[in-house]
């Protein structure tokens, strides 16, 4: 077995073995500890079972199914994702609540010397029901809110960035940031030409997209993409790639972004602006895209050879790593995505844990060196159509 082979087959079995663990305490909670009647037991039992089965056949049908199952299948299976993950989390922070709450009865009556009450069957009984209708009630409310965030127009984030070296004639450039749309099998035509109008009425100087367009071929989804074509900024559209590109077909799509009038900088810099004044805007490979092959891979270096160190510098890199190299060399401002801000409470907090820049804009020194990153929550969703507590949006970066 390869090495790509062996790490896909522990990264499946880890998955697996969460989404079953994850089902498991969901069947305890909500199905044996209420002790339903039957037939309602037995059709929980077998309910969830399925949902949990129909998971990881959802995620496969988006590259191995074609036709209606490679669209439906996909948003279905995804829906259930994200409502369960709500369900497990409303569960457990009752069943914490409940833990606390027995712990400092415990305590208290072992200080004071009090006996431990008869067990009451009956009591145990309410309050299994109680935990799991207060669960199913609270998790779909907040299912309901976060889909109608992830599916309703982006927030338009205006973030004003200081850079010390940008020439005074170019205060108040704008830059609109759009990242982490994945057009797929549930974001098409219809959301994507509703971010293209909202880009447009912003009015400005440059347009940046900075990575995880797609979730499928240019044969899928080039008709969708499409609406990207009418993107308008005074100083051009620009692209770097995010690693979901290389999950779908890449060199197709930097050429079909290419044919759109959309400029795809690949480890490579141009000018923004005019002959008066002037800054440079880089863009690098995704981080992850040296594992690819091909020619792909970032390379902060070659994007920056023969660059003078007294021009103001706006990287764009889809993951907001490796920022320490790009302060390092010249980097005033880095616009990154990739995070989605964490997407649906609490999972931002495990987000957190793997990434310093989650969302928003901050500071980063590195040596005697200072940059910025400004990181994006996205603009779309990944996975199940729902964000709680980090709404799309698209950044209005005014550099002053």
């Amino acid at each position: 077995m390869s090495r790509s082979a062996l790490s896909f087959a522990v990264f499946l079995a880890v998955v697996l073995s969460i989404l079953g663990g994850m089902h498991a305490y969901l069947w305890l909670r909500l199905v044996r500890d209420p002790s339903l009647p039957e037939p309602w037991r037995r059709i929980g039992t077998v309910l969830l079972a399925l949902l949990a089965v129909a998971i990881p056949v959802g995620m496969f049908s988006v590259r191995l199914a074609s036709g209606w199952a490679a669209r439906w299948l996909p948003v279905a299976a995804f829906t259930w994702l994200g409502l369960a993950f709500i369900l497990f989390c409303a569960v457990a922070a009752i069943d914490l609540a409940r833990l606390s709450a027995q712990l400092a009865l415990f305590v208290g009556d072992w200080l004071r010397q009090v006996p431990d009450p008869p067990a009451d069957p009956g009591r145990r009984l309410f309050v299994a029901r109680a935990v799991a209708g207060g669960a199913v009630v609270a998790a779909g409310g907040s299912a309901a809110l976060a889909f109608r965030s992830a599916t309703g127009p982006a927030e338009i984030h205006e973030v004003a960035v200081r850079l010390d070296r940008l020439p005074p004639a170019l205060s108040g450039l704008t830059i609109a940031q759009i990242s982490d749309l994945h057009v797929g099998p549930a974001i098409r035509e219809r959301e994507v030409r509703r971010v293209v109008e909202q880009t447009n009425a912003l009015r400005p100087d440059v347009i940046a997209i900075t990575g995880d367009l797609v979730d499928g071929s240019v044969r899928e989804l080039g008709h969708a993409v499409g609406e990207l074509s009418r993107l308008q900024a005074r100083h051009g559209v620009f692209f770097v790639t995010g690693n979901h590109e290389y999950y779908s077909g890449v060199d197709a799509w930097v050429a079909e972004l290419g044919r759109l009038g959309i400029r795809v900088l690949r480890n490579e810099r141009v000018t923004v602006g005019d002959a008066g004044a002037s800054i440079d805007l880089a863009g690098v490979d995704d981080w992850s895209a040296g594992q690819f092959g091909n020619g792909h891979g970032m390379n902060l270096p070659r994007a920056l050879d023969g660059r003078d160190p007294e021009r103001s510098l706006v990287l764009l890199a889809h993951q907001p790593r490796a920022i320490g190299e790009a302060v390092r060399a010249g980097v005033e401002l880095q616009l990154s995505g990739h995070t989605h801000g964490g997407q649906i409470f609490p999972f931002n907090l495990l987000v957190r844990a793997a990434y310093p820049y989650v969302k928003g804009l901050y500071a980063h020194d590195e040596a005697s060196a200072r940059g910025q990153i400004f990181v994006s929550r996205g603009t779309g969703y990944w996975g199940p159509p729902m964000r709680l507590g980090s709404p799309p949006e698209i950044a209005k970066i005014v550099l002053t």
